[in-house]
């Protein structure tokens, strides 16, 4: 992460070098566009919160255990579809489940659903993409997937 602030940083100071009053005309239009975005990410935010607080790990350990087999694993791909969060919550999400006994397959459906698939931010997408391309970026993205569930399954021997 201090990787990505140093190269932005000299990014900024090399177009502030550049060209000062782009600079700021741009960081004036990216502040504008995060404040006309914001309450939508927060509502976003808000209703996600609110579906993880009322699905305790647990339930989804239950239902994505080793055991689950192939239910399980249509269920990782379902529960992931619901909402999508960013890989810095996913991956630790990902690593409790592991040490909880979930299967790799599992996890991988989970998380890469989790992910790239999006439901509850179906509206805010809609209203910035288009229905069209919201959809599609979705369907592709569950395909997607399905291809790296059944690779993990395959790599780690619990696919055929």
């Amino acid at each position: 992460m201090k990787f990505l602030y140093i190269v932005t940083s000299v990014a900024m100071l090399i177009s502030t070098i550049t060209d000062r009053k782009k600079t700021g005309k741009a960081i004036k239009i990216s502040c504008k566009k995060m404040f006309e975005i914001l309450p939508n990410f927060l509502q976003m935010l808000i209703i996600v919160s609110f579906i993880l607080y009322f699905i305790p790990d647990e339930m989804i350990i239950r239902y994505l255990g080793k055991n689950a087999g192939g239910l399980g694993t249509i269920l990782g791909l379902s529960f992931g579809t619901i909402t999508m969060m960013p890989g810095f919550i996913v991956f630790p999400l990902g690593g409790v489940l592991l040490t909880k006994g979930v299967s790799y397959m599992n996890i991988a459906a989970f998380t890469t659903t989790l992910m790239i698939v999006g439901v509850v931010t179906f509206p805010v997408e809609k209203e910035y993409f288009g229905i069209k391309i919201t959809v599609m970026r979705n369907i592709i993205g569950f395909l997607i997937a399905v291809i790296v569930t059944l690779f993990i399954g395959v790599f780690y021997g619990e696919v055929f």
